[in-house]
């Protein structure tokens, strides 16, 4: 078993402000480099926060030139890091729910989120997901909040042989306990460690719980953040197994 680290970025967004999060995101990928973090996954929508009524206003190409400043440094400090962000795959294309996989060798990935929940129809169309990210010796399966509400997600990763299964999500206090039942469950279900990355704070109306976790194979907790705020909560995989820390990510 190769060693390995990977985060959760437990980011608060600031609604609609595209260059205060890019900058936000680069604060946590620099904390995530001292810690020698090979992968980095943020929340649901976390570069604009989850803001449906700005989503088409905000959307747009992946490959997008606004974006080229954080796609270099993810190269430059060297750390994998998948983002949220409203996209279009086109220009008359409709408005997806993207996390953008800014490879620590250059590369971009597009996943978009397959499963709505109920009320994302009026701002958003499903996507198509995407392919899985190869860590280290790892494979990694993404999964963006109610994608994971649905097993046939998880369990088609394990098919396609995912030995971790990392979500971006936004769950309030009211979901929490039944959401993360489930990605425990899955875990020790398909024996894939299962990352989950929460908002930070309140974004789009909605006051997440925070509390971002990563469980292990077995199911067995690895490290959660204890509650909201910017943290960063890490696990590391040794010759001994997995053991964790959290991260508070002040500003700089």
């Amino acid at each position: 078993m190769t060693p390995l680290t990977i985060a959760a970025a437990q980011s608060i967004s600031v609604a609609g402000d595209l260059a205060a999060n890019i900058a936000r995101h680069q604060r946590f990928m620099q904390v995530a480099a001292e810690q020698g973090v090979q992968l980095l996954v943020f929340p649901e929508l976390s570069l604009t926060g989850y803001e449906r009524g700005l989503a088409a206003e905000l959307a747009i190409a992946p490959d997008a030139e606004v974006l080229r400043p954080l796609r270099d440094f993810a190269r430059e400090v060297g750390v994998t890091s998948v983002v949220g962000m409203p996209i279009r795959l086109s220009d008359d294309s409709p408005v997806l729910i993207g996390a953008l996989v800014l490879g620590a060798d250059g590369s971009l990935g597009v996943y978009s989120k397959q499963h709505l929940h109920p009320g994302e129809e009026v701002a958003f169309a499903p996507g198509t997901g995407g392919s899985m990210l190869t860590i280290g010796g790892d494979t990694v399966a993404l999964a963006v909040c109610a994608d994971f509400s649905h097993a046939s997600h998880a369990a088609a990763a394990a098919e396609q042989g995912a030995d971790l299964y990392a979500a971006g999500v936004l769950i309030t206090e009211n979901g929490y306990a039944l959401d993360t039942a489930l990605l425990q469950g899955y875990a020790g279900t398909h024996s894939m460690t299962v990352l989950m990355a929460n908002h930070g704070g309140a974004t789009g109306g909605w006051e997440s719980a925070g509390r971002s976790a990563l469980w292990a194979s077995d199911g067995s907790l690895i490290a959660a953040a204890p509650g909201t705020g910017n943290l960063m909560v890490v696990a590391r995989r040794e010759a001994g197994g997995w053991n964790g820390t959290v991260i508070d990510v002040t500003e700089a």
